[in-house]
Parts: structure tokens; C-alpha cells; sequence
């Protein structure tokens, strides 16, 4: 029973946001009802003091929190500011935190990504990079495509493609379950524009593992 609720939200594939036939309240209520057909199932007294308010919490923790980056509406407004100072080194925003769920078994994957880029006439404001991080995270994703998502969205924000995305992760559906390796992580990286070159790449990443 537990994809029924994710129907019902129409996800959209392609871009993993949310086309909204439910209000957020019908959506709560429709997956509590179905968490707690999947506690019933494991054998869990879902009356009990402990568990009885537990798929509420669940739904609202799905829906408010940490799947909130499938709703448009919470995609960050992008401040973008003139480069004044007509800054023409890279500029590295590092250690962004993510946290997301793998889509294959709901899961999370926790780790950091590290965004860079070469300004041209506009610089974009910092936590903002943060902000889209945290956008495209909040949902359930693969780390590829939330990659390639935040370097997109960083390309066009700014009007360029000298952007650079790295982020390495340590996914939970490999340590808790299936291999149960603790201490494996999985890294992604974009590099576009500029950072293509050889030469740049190996700035970059030196400036990451602080080198």
C-alpha cells in the first residue's frame, strides 16, 4: 500500500515536482492513513501510547519537511547582484549540506556538496546556492540527477556555464540494509564551461579537499 499515496500526488518523473490534486492537508491525511495500514502490517499496535500519533508525525514530516522540495512553490527566489568588484577568479561555495532520500527505497543519503563558478557581469548571493541545494535535496532523488539539477539551476540563475557541482554521500540504503557497508560513499560530479579544463579541475578540487 505505501506507493498508493504517491500516486495520488501525480509526481511528475521528469522533474520530480509535484502537480497538486490534493491540498496539503488531503495529503497528510492520506498518508497517515496508509502508514498506519503499513504498521498494522508489521505487526505493531498502532493504539499503543507510543505509536498512535506516529503516522501523523510520519505525514506531516513527509509532506512539511523532508519531501517539501516536490512543491514549486517552496523553489527559492534567486538573488542575483552585479559584479561591482568585477571579480574574475572562482568563486567556491563548499560543505553545503545534503540531505535526501533515495528514491529506490526511501532511505536517506546525507553528505556535502560543494558549488563553484566564474562570474560574469552578476554574482549570485551565497546562501542562495544553499537554498537550491536544500530545494532539489528535499525530495526523493537519486544523487546523479540532484547534481545535474543544482548545476542547471546555478547555470541559469547566473547566465553561464562555468559551473562546477561535486557532492559526496553516504547513502543509507547501503549501510543499513542489503550490504550493509558502513563505510562506502558515493561522489557525483558536473563540471561545465571553464571547468572543463584539466587545469581548473584540479584547482578545484584541491580547494574542496583543501590542498
Amino acid at each position: 500500500m505505501f506507493p498508493l499515496f504517491l500516486l495520488r500526488l501525480s509526481i511528475k518523473m521528469e522533474d520530480k515536482t509535484v502537480k497538486k490534486e490534493l491540498s496539503t492537508e488531503e495529503q497528510i491525511k492520506e498518508i497517515e492513513y496508509y502508514f498506519s495500514k503499513i504498521m498494522e502490517a508489521l505487526g505493531l499496535d498502532v493504539s499503543s501510547p507510543n505509536l498512535v500519533e506516529t503516522p501523523k508525525r510520519v505525514a506531516y514530516m513527509y509532506v512539511k519537511e523532508v519531501f517539501k522540495g516536490l512543491y514549486p512553490e517552496n523553489k527559492p527566489a534567486i538573488k542575483i547582484f552585479p559584479n561591482d568588484a568585477e571579480y574574475s577568479g572562482m568563486v567556491l561555495h563548499k560543505n553545503i549540506n545534503v540531505y535526501s532520500f533515495c528514491e529506490h527505497h526511501f532511505l536517506p543519503f546525507v553528505g556535502y556538496a560543494h558549488i563553484a563558478y566564474f562570474p560574469n557581469d552578476n554574482v549570485i548571493g551565497l546562501s542562495k546556492l544553499n537554498r537550491i541545494v536544500e530545494y532539489y535535496s528535499r525530495r526523493p532523488q537519486l544523487q546523479e540527477r540532484l547534481t545535474q539539477q543544482i548545476a542547471e539551476e546555478v547555470k541559469e540563475s547566473l547566465q553561464t556555464e562555468d559551473v562546477a557541482v561535486w557532492v559526496e554521500a553516504e547513502h543509507f540504503c547501503v549501510k543499513i540494509r542489503g550490504i550493509q557497508h558502513h563505510n562506502s560513499k558515493t561522489v557525483t560530479s558536473y563540471f561545465g564551461g571553464k571547468f572543463k579544463d584539466k587545469q581548473i579541475q584540479d584547482e578545484f578540487m584541491k580547494k574542496i579537499k583543501n590542498i
